[in-house]
């Protein structure tokens, strides 16, 4: 395991509150346990701090112990063992998070590490126009259309998080330009297959899913969704 600590002092803002439209989404979501029991809404909690602010601050762990009546070091624990929560800044338009592991190494993710660095800088760095940053990540369970990226992205009025798969170099690089320019490219596989269907032609099932699904697939084909 990674030693995982909090960014340093020169970066932490001095405090953190979470947005009216979250303020109330954070009362719901503590009311749904019993009295006495509200640490069981820390990661939702956690969660929708680094929606707001793109990372987890010592501020927003402060705060979030505070809502919940918690230890500090409780919340802290909950923070700095989830690799999903991002303990320094992120780029401002998007955070990559690139699949290195067996599968997606095999298929060409060392090729998309090299575009992070030339694109990005450092891994765990911001870009210089502070609108970019990306890291290597253990395996995001997307093998059968590897090499893929999970992309976190604050465009178009909104958080996203989503899977970009069936990666290829130039068409990553493209992806990583689009979220710089403030646009949001439609996730999902990059060479038009549906789900994992198999790289060339499907060859079980092969009735039309758009005439027979359940509702989460007949959601993405509304929404355009992966």
């Amino acid at each position: 395991m990674t030693t995982r600590r909090l960014a340093d002092d020169a970066v932490q803002p001095d405090s953190f509150a979470f947005s009216p439209e979250n303020a109330d989404w954070v009362k719901t979501q503590v009311a749904k346990f019993p009295e006495g029991r509200q640490a069981s809404a820390v990661i939702p909690l956690l969660w929708r701090a680094q929606e707001q602010e793109g990372w987890v601050s010592r501020a927003a762990i402060e705060e979030t112990a505070r809502l919940l009546d918690m230890p500090t070091i409780r919340v802290l624990e909950v923070a700095t063992f989830y690799f999903m929560f991002q303990l320094s800044p992120t780029g401002s338009n998007a955070h990559i998070q690139v699949c290195g592991t067996t599968p997606c190494m095999l298929c060409g993710a060392e090729s998309l590490v090299s575009v992070c660095e030339t694109l990005i800088g450092p891994a765990h760095a911001v870009s210089a126009d502070g609108l970019l940053s990306w890291e290597e990540v253990e395996c995001l369970g997307a093998c059968a259309n590897a090499p893929m990226a999970q992309i976190d992205s604050w465009v178009k009025g909104g958080f996203h998080s989503d899977y970009y798969e069936d990666l290829d170099k130039d068409g990553f690089a493209a992806i990583i330009e689009a979220f710089r320019a403030g646009g949001y490219p439609k996730p999902g596989s990059q060479t038009g297959r549906f789900a994992s269907e198999p790289l060339g032609a499907q060859t079980s099932l092969t009735a039309d899913h758009t005439e027979h699904h359940n509702a989460a697939v007949a959601a993405a084909i509304t929404e355009g969704a992966a």
